[in-house]
């Protein structure tokens, strides 16, 4: 199956990670119902500052803040759109104020992915 992927990084405060976190369960909830293969949202533990580039540098991290990098795989690009195009309509994303998150977006970036090498465990 071909998939396609949707990644996100973001500047998250210590301090509003709780509230995060909240967020981020309501909005895979709203993905997966709408399609999304998968949701996932993962807290950077192990990423070091750069000499050149980095994750934090990537979102030029300040202090009291912490790196999440997350992602959604649907079936197809095709199959995204369609997904993303319900899911900006549903209730919860139609009547978001961003000035309410719990993150910086103007910090965010993101962007759609074509698997080049995929290997998955089998249970």
């Amino acid at each position: 199956m071909p998939l396609y992927i949707d990644g996100y990084v973001v500047p998250v405060p210590k301090r509003k990670l709780d509230a995060y976190r909240r967020l981020a369960r309501k909005s895979g909830k709203v993905w997966i119902k709408h399609g999304a293969l998968e949701y996932m949202e993962s807290v950077a533990d192990d990423v070091k500052k750069g000499k050149v580039t980095s994750f934090p540098q990537s979102v030029k991290i300040k202090r009291g803040e912490v790196v999440v990098f997350s992602y959604i795989v649907y079936k197809s690009r095709a199959h995204r759109d369609r997904v993303n195009k319900k899911v900006m309509n549903d209730p919860m994303f139609a009547n978001m104020d961003m000035k309410d998150m719990p993150f910086d977006g103007m910090r965010m970036f993101w962007g759609g992915f074509k698997p080049l090498v995929h290997f998955k465990a089998e249970n």
